[in-house]
């Protein structure tokens, strides 16, 4: 079998290995320098030794501990081999593979350290289980180098299926297995002893110096080589008390799935140690900066406070500054703020200096570099530096220089300018300027803004999730392309400008693409508008890089939402610059009818938005319903259905509910869904993106096809009835027909108009014409229509506005505090009329029930 490259000597003894003549260099290369070899191979070369477990004092008398012991038959050991070195140096240790041995007897316990003396025996490799890592008995274990390992290593071996693993330290849990850890700005030597010890506990690995290995940088402050090394590679940057805080849940079984969270919770903020005063912004902004920084960890102090580490200048404005800066003060642009916060870093100050604003070298650097994580390919490189290489370019800049495609694109020649310039070529040319504009802002949208926050390995993780992404820009990249390929056919048609070129057959031969791409954009733009706003509300990184983007030439000072907004606003008018194209065309020139055919084009390409449009604010509105009714049917949703009206009224008989309950009409195209006011509200309602809605306010009742509905009864108007109707269905499940008796609680929609609407819907659904003879006109004397129970509903009322004023008068009156009584009297009487409400016709119960209610806002 051939030696692997690293055994260069042949003459070498081999071993199986034990912990005390291991160092940490074995351990980081244990897995580096595996050699595949035979059985029968390892056989000859290795002792017969059989591995046993060893169960220390308290580890003995956990029952779970045990029985997982019995679930792990296999445990790692190493073979090793020993180079033989010249005379006056150590032999070297390498790690030559590492295989599985069984674990043959049975483990044993031991509750002191006198009984390690019979227990000891070169036949056996023990591995001694222990619950504390503090007490005597581990010390001893520890100096007489034996393996020792914790309960949690036995635990998520046994829940894995894996063998036992070898480690060279005490390894009490592998919480922080597979992690490289590199310190920095600790002066205490004790204190990061105690660092490095807990790490080797929990199976990470600590490197002197920063190198391409190192996953995660502890750091004590925010200076020196390896603080800004670690900025510049994206490398996690984290406090001492992640560490202190992995060790104490170190027992926690739920700890390993949230392992990122609760990394995530202690990672060193971008302004930790900083101290920033503000120069040059509005009072609305600066608040907003300080704000944010005391929410990234830092502090703020008023302007020329000695203690301030960084000035942040609005270098847009200030010209000189105020006074003069001490040595230790970073005077810097506003950019360095926001950039640090994009990158959830504190981002080097010499790269944003605001002396150093004007200078050509700054400038040129500044072009060089990139917002973005760099490529794969640089990134490996980057890897393979050394800590020396990797300084030299430790400040980074976090902001890209960007050049919209369309404009790094050159023109294929200088448009020509005409000896005579028809009004038709000037209309011609603003249509083409206006187009070349139009694309250069979506290029910015996309380039500047979409595609930085799409793209992986982002400085800090990414900012925005990919569903908030989508939704932002929706389909922008789609109407970039297709107005790309306008605008260049309408510059081969300026270039090349002939009176009788046909620009109507430009649009004629884009119309699909644009059908295609503008209505899923055009009609959910208020969605996207709503999420950018909510996450730059609940997103500081986000907050930060729209900053930094809409402060950039190319952006004009305009925010996202304002760029956005510009595809609604271009077809219509592409739609008036036809027409006026059209107006300077001559009657003979081939142009004016393609001219017509394009505008017609396009006025169906909006039509088809706005419809669309209308039908998803339909579908939306049933969605509202579904929240907002308590147990609604799931068959409400249907794409063919949508809302027409919803009516608000008061139960008269004895269905579909109690008489005098307030009572819902929500009227689809083809069904009624009837629901009543819930006299409890529970909770509210979160969303699995985590939107909360407000609790249900409806308790559905019954939702009934229209057809169902076989006359529509208009009750006449009296002094005691007013704004009353009832419906006559007949349910499947009933002999016989039922009446529903309402009385509208609204004047906006009179009762006509509602019940001429119903009609309407219903003989749609049964495919009748004459949907008027399905109104039919009756007394109240007719109907299940109790009049007595309405007056006894309005004296309810007014007994209660009585009794309210008198509470109030007392209130006022006696009470040291007439607020709180008042309230207890308002909902005293809130609760007397509670799903009682008065008719409206009934002025003088309306008048008191506003007086009141003024009195109480005043009051309260």
């Amino acid at each position: 079998m051939a030696e692997n490259s690293v055994l260069t000597s042949t003459t070498g003894r081999t071993s199986l290995a034990d912990s005390s003549i291991f160092d940490s260099k074995v351990t980081e290369i244990s897995k580096e320098n595996l050699l595949i070899g035979s059985t029968s191979y390892v056989e000859e070369e290795m002792p017969q030794i059989e591995t046993r477990v060893i169960l220390v004092q308290e580890a003995g008398k956990q029952e779970e501990l045990i029985k997982a012991l019995k679930t792990i038959k296999i445990m790692e050991v190493p073979v090793i081999k020993i180079k033989e070195s010249c005379p006056g140096k150590s032999d070297e240790k390498l790690i030559k593979s590492v295989i599985n041995m069984d674990i043959k007897v049975g483990f044993v316990k031991m509750e002191s350290v006198e009984e390690f003396e019979g227990l000891d025996s070169p036949e056996f490799e023990n591995v001694f289980v222990v619950t504390d890592f503090q007490d005597s008995v581990f010390n001893d274990l520890y100096k007489a180098d034996c393996r020792v390992i914790g309960p949690p290593v036995v635990l998520n071996c046994s829940q894995k299926g894996e063998p036992l693993p070898f480690s060279c330290r005490p390894l009490y849990c592998t919480s922080m297995m597979n992690l490289v850890l590199c310190f920095t700005g600790f002066r205490k030597k004790e204190e990061l002893v105690r660092l490095v010890t807990l790490v080797h506990h929990m199976g990470g690995v600590i490197r002197k110096d920063f190198n391409s290995k190192v996953t995660h940088l502890v750091a004590n402050c925010t200076q020196g080589e390896k603080f800004r090394v670690a900025v510049s590679l994206g490398t996690p940057i984290m406090k001492p008390e992640w560490i202190y805080k992995a060790w104490e849940r170190r027992n926690e079984q739920d700890f390993y799935a949230a392992v990122d969270d609760f990394r995530n919770e202690f990672k060193v903020p971008p302004f930790q140690d900083c101290i920033l005063s503000f120069l040059g912004f509005s009072d609305e902004e600066k608040t907003n900066m300080e704000e944010m920084t005391e929410m990234q960890g830092g502090k703020y102090l008023p302007l020329g406070d000695e203690r301030c580490t960084h000035l942040v200048v609005e270098e847009n404005i200030v010209k000189d500054l105020p006074f003069e800066p001490s040595k230790k003060l970073y005077v810097v642009k506003q950019e360095w703020f926001w950039g640090s916060i994009q990158m959830d870093a504190r981002a080097g100050e010499t790269m944003y200096l605001y002396e150093k604003a004007n200078t050509p070298e700054l400038k040129k650097s500044v072009s060089m570099l990139s917002l973005n994580t760099p490529n794969s390919n640089r990134k490996r490189r980057r890897l393979k530096e050394t800590l020396a290489q990797l300084s030299r370019e430790t400040d980074v800049s976090p902001f890209p220089p960007h050049t919209p495609k369309s404009c790094t694109k050159s023109s294929k020649s200088s448009t020509p300018v005409p000896s005579k310039q028809s009004a038709r070529w000037q209309v011609a040319k603003e249509l083409y300027q206006t187009e070349s504009n139009y694309v250069n802002i979506l290029a910015t949208i996309i380039q500047l803004f979409q595609v930085p926050l799409e793209e992986e390995g982002q400085r800090g993780g990414p900012i925005l999730a990919p569903e908030e992404i989508k939704t932002i820009f929706g389909s922008i990249p789609d109407i970039f392309d297709v107005h790309t390929k306008i605008k260049d056919d309408l510059e081969d048609l300026i270039v090349n400008w002939d009176e009788s070129k046909s620009i109507g057959d430009i649009f004629l031969k884009y119309s699909k693409d644009l059908v295609k791409t503008y209505p899923p954009f055009v009609n959910f733009f208020e969605m996207s508008k709503e999420t950018i706003i909510k996450c730059e509300k609940q997103k500081p990184r986000f907050h930060a890089f729209l900053k930094i983007n809409q402060a950039k030439p190319e952006c004009g000072r305009q925010s996202l939402v304002e760029l956005l907004i510009r595809p609604v606003q271009r077809l219509p008018s592409v739609a008036l610059l036809l027409n006026d194209l059209k107006k300077h065309t001559a009657d003979e020139n081939p142009d004016k009818s393609t001219l017509e055919k394009a505008i017609g084009s396009l006025k169906e390409v909006m039509t088809h938005i706005n419809e669309d449009k209308r039908k998803t604010e339909a579908q939306k509105q049933i969605f509202d319903v579904v929240y907002e009714v308590d147990g609604c049917p799931a068959n409400l949703l249907s794409s063919h259905r949508s809302l027409v009206q919803r009516v608000e009224t008061i139960s008269l008989g004895e269905h579909p509910c109690d008489r005098g309950e307030q009572v819902t009409l929500f009227l689809f195209n083809d069904c009624l869904e009837i629901a009543r006011k819930r006299h409890k509200v529970i909770g509210t309602f979160r969303s699995p993106h985590g939107q909360t809605r407000p609790p249900a306010s409806l308790k559905h009742i019954h939702l009934m096809p229209l057809s169902q509905i076989k006359k529509v009864l208009d009750i006449r108007e009296t002094e005691d009835c007013h704004n009353a109707f009832a419906l006559l269905v007949r349910p499947p499940t009933e002999q016989a027909n039922v009446l529903l008796s309402f009385q509208m609680t609204s004047d906006e929609l009179p009762k006509e108009n509602w019940l001429k609407m119903l009609c309407r819907h219903v003989a749609n659904t049964i495919c009748k014409a004459d949907a008027e003879n399905l109104i039919y006109t009756a007394d109240p004397e007719s109907f299940e229509v109790n009049t007595k129970d309405m007056d006894s509903t309005l004296s309810r009322a007014s007994r209660a506005i009585k009794k309210t004023s008198k509470k109030v008068t007392r209130a006022f009156s006696f009470s040291k505090t007439p607020k709180r009584a008042l309230r207890r009297a308002l909902m005293t009487s809130h609760g007397s009329v509670e799903g009682r409400s008065p008719s409206s016709n009934d002025k003088h119960v309306m008048s008191r029930l506003s007086s009141t209610s003024s009195l109480a806002k005043r009051c309260v």
